[in-house]
């Protein structure tokens, strides 16, 4: 179950009326800009870095200003389109994600030519031992998809890196290890997903399990990303479905009556306050399965759009996003004024798909993008 505060419920029964499709779009540059003249301090092949570029890039596919496309190119030339330096490490592969976009633009080899070299070493040497977190029973642990975090991290750099290459091992490695990290962290009866095996007993102050709001927004996020490029024709597909729409009814009933989630999503009221990175990934994935004729309308447009007015509520006069919880494991109280980079990477990910979401707003998919890619 969810605890939902008094008035839960009423966003799916009130007509929203459609925001406005540039004020969306002005929002986005407005948030975009503001990280870009606050730069984080992050190394740049970072995990939290390579969430927020996923959304720059994602703005820079609607926007007709060349700065965001322009920064991340200057990024990806400052890193050599080199990934992180752990090579196993599902945080330092994120990175991934953003050259082998700018690649299906500009079709340059070298742009995913270190990528490539650092998963065929992988692939030649995997590891595969135990996913428990405990690191004295298990110090490899982070060389696996050990937490649900890895599943945004890792799992769409590979399944985009084969859309690129037409290497059928990077497809199947995602999609094997998603489903062995899935079959032991996923619970089947909330259809939620554990952060890792170390919250496996515990409990909130409520008595109900602790599932973590952005943890949750990771892996559903990871799974419209892995849908995106996954074939049509794939034999997991439907699996993959399966879980989003699960994971999406769920979702929806933890929505609170202001449109954003907790950071508990199974105990909001002993965390009251606003959480938009976890919000920002819960609006994308949603928004994202009404686009792609996943989801029922009727049932989602309503919370959708409400969770992205309760987003740009969060959004400051300057254009900073505020209420994102800091670095963590677990749902925490933390300072309103908070910021950090993978929440505006959320929040630029929800926007686009407000934007496609609008009459009007741009249809393109990341199928067509791949399509004109190839074709190019």
């Amino acid at each position: 179950m969810c605890g939902q505060p008094p008035g839960y419920g009423s966003t799916a029964a009130t007509p929203i009326d459609m925001p406005d499709r540039d004020a969306v779009l002005n929002v986005m540059e407005r948030v975009a800009d503001w990280q870009l003249t606050h730069p984080s301090s992050h190394s740049p092949t970072d995990w939290t870095q390579a969430a927020g570029y996923t959304g720059m890039m994602a703005l820079a596919g609607i926007s007709n200003r060349p700065r965001f496309l322009d920064a991340l190119m200057k990024m990806a030339r400052a890193n050599d389109w080199k990934l992180g330096p752990r090579p196993y490490h599902a945080d330092d592969q994120c990175v991934g994600q953003t050259y082998t976009e700018l690649y299906f633009r500009f079709k340059d080899p070298s742009m995913i030519a270190p990528m490539r070299e650092q998963f065929a070493r992988i692939l030649t040497h995997p590891k595969d031992g135990p996913l428990d977190f405990d690191p004295k029973h298990n110090p490899d642990r982070l060389d696996r998809w050990s937490w649900c975090d890895s599943l945004f991290m890792a799992p769409p750099a590979w399944i985009l890196l084969s859309a690129a290459t037409g290497e059928k091992a990077c497809l199947d490695f995602a999609v094997e290890h998603w489903w062995k990290t899935s079959d032991f962290l996923f619970d089947h009866d909330e259809h939620l997903y554990f952060r890792d095996s170390s919250y496996f007993e515990r409990r909130e102050a409520n008595g109900e399990k602790v599932f973590w709001s952005r943890g949750n927004g990771w892996v559903i996020a990871g799974l419209v990303r892995v849908l995106q490029y996954l074939p049509a024709g794939h034999p997991a597909r439907s699996r993959f479905l399966q879980q989003y729409r699960a994971m999406a009814d769920k979702i929806l009933a933890c929505q609170q009556s202001d449109g954003l989630w907790r950071s508990s999503l199974l105990d909001p009221a002993d965390y009251p306050l606003k959480e938009t990175s976890g919000s920002g990934f819960h609006c994308y994935a949603l928004a994202w399965g009404i686009n792609q004729g996943l989801l029922d309308r009727v049932r989602f447009e309503p919370a959708v759009i409400n969770a992205w007015r309760g987003l740009v509520d969060c959004v400051a006069d300057d254009g900073k996003l505020t209420h994102v919880q800091p670095i963590g494991a677990d749902p925490k109280k933390f300072d309103e004024a908070s910021t950090e980079v993978y929440g505006v990477g959320a929040f630029l990910l929800a926007g686009s798909e407000i934007y496609r979401l609008i009459p009007g707003g741009a249809k393109t998919t990341a199928g067509q993008t791949l399509a004109r890619a190839k074709s190019r």
